[in-house]
């Protein structure tokens, strides 16, 4: 069954990116609920404050952040692939090819010659149990010169521990740790997919179940073009992420667009952030949701749609620049925690010339909507020494 939101009251965070005076407020000017101090510690931003590891190098994301990054979010050892994808020469690097390597699962390389090259793929599907390895992973690492590319007819990747016809290892498959999927050095681009009653969206990317990162990825110009309220996830679209939360790391995510979510859409998904960046992602629908009479519904966060219960979302050193949203002052983030369980974290990071249109607005931190923990003193917001422009 479909989670849906419930009426989405009149609340909008707006919290001062100073270390004094930082609240939150409702569209009407009212104190709602103050934020943590920037120089306070709470296990919320634990994450992002683990300073045991130096920040990595990558291609992509923002070369100015400056969040350190936990271990089990770097990079995995491709040392020791379990296939090669060609020869040492592009024409041995085929669709064909790709979407065998992905089936068998375990760690995925790329022999492509010297040269950057773009490989036109179908939508590759990511086996249950890892294919031939035990554990269920899969590690698909391009070596920074790999794009992989639906030519704007078809998602890219596809995970679903709920789909029977991908190995189908356990009847609660909504809740069960693997696949374990990991992206990194590699692009994606001209995915193109639309939402349905059961795989909501992901234009690139749909992720359902098992675990989930990202380091050192870009992922362009995706779509998730059908307009339904539910829909969402321009670039990515995760659901049943339960075991653990998505880590992105130094990542950039550029001119998608979806219903909602121009770029990440999810129900449930806790996401961990860090020196990444999100520019001239888009929604595509109008009418909130749920969908106002006469409106397809949608147009809810231009970059970041999170929606369901008991989720996180965290973001240090990101850039979120020129995404825009149709409905509630929602261009960059729209979160909705349902059960007021969970909450915001902002850190290090930048703003700049995101929409903040609709029927509620922030004047001080445009272009963020949220509903989180219920918490007194703190609305579930925290954000400190980012700028909003």
């Amino acid at each position: 069954m479909t989670p849906r939101l419930v009426p989405l009251v009149a609340l909008v965070v707006s919290c001062s990116s100073s270390s004094s005076g930082t609240h939150a407020e409702n569209p009407d000017g009212a104190t709602a609920a103050s934020t943590h101090d920037a120089g306070s510690s709470s296990s919320k931003d634990a994450a992002v404050r683990d300073t045991s590891v130096a920040i990595p190098p990558t291609t992509y994301g923002n070369p100015k952040g400056t969040c350190p990054v936990p271990a089990a979010a770097l990079a995995e050892d491709v040392s020791s692939p379990t296939t090669v994808v060609g020869t040492g020469t592009a024409p041995s690097c085929t669709a064909d090819a790709v979407v065998a390597a992905v089936a068998a699962g375990g760690v995925v390389t790329f022999d492509c010659g010297d040269a950057p090259i773009t490989i036109v793929v179908p939508e590759i599907q990511i086996m249950n149990d890892g294919g031939k390895t035990a554990d269920g992973s899969v590690t698909i690492d391009g070596g920074g010169k790999v794009t992989l590319s639906g030519n704007n007819q078809n998602r890219i990747l596809y995970q679903n521990t709920c789909d029977q016809t991908l190995h189908y290892t356990t009847p609660h498959c909504q809740d069960q740790p693997a696949p374990h999927l990991v992206l990194q050095n590699i692009a994606f681009t001209a995915g193109m997919a639309n939402g349905t009653a059961d795989v909501l969206g992901g234009g690139a990317m749909f992720i359902g179940g098992g675990t989930f990162k990202m380091f050192n990825v870009s992922v362009t110009s995706s779509t998730q073009p059908n307009l339904e309220q539910d829909y969402a996830g321009g670039a990515v679209y995760t659901f049943n992420q339960a075991t653990q939360p998505v880590t992105i790391v130094g990542s950039t995510f550029a001119s998608n667009s979806g219903c909602n979510g121009g770029a990440l859409g999810s129900i449930g998904t806790s996401y961990t952030i860090l020196n990444s960046v999100f520019s001239s992602n888009k929604t595509l629908g109008n009418g909130e949701n749920p969908a106002q009479a006469g409106t397809p519904g949608g147009g809810l966060g231009g970059a970041i749609y999170n929606d369901g219960d008991s989720y996180t979302l965290s973001l240090c050193g990101t850039d979120m620049e020129n995404n825009t949203a149709a409905d509630l002052g929602s261009g960059s983030i729209f979160q909705v925690v349902d059960n007021l369980m969970g909450f915001l974290t902002i850190s290090d990071s930048t703003f700049k010339g995101n929409s903040n249109v609709g029927s509620v607005q922030s004047a001080s931190h445009p272009s963020i909507y949220v509903q989180a923990e219920d918490v007194p003193g703190n609305a579930g917001v925290t954000i400190t020494n980012t700028t909003f422009q």
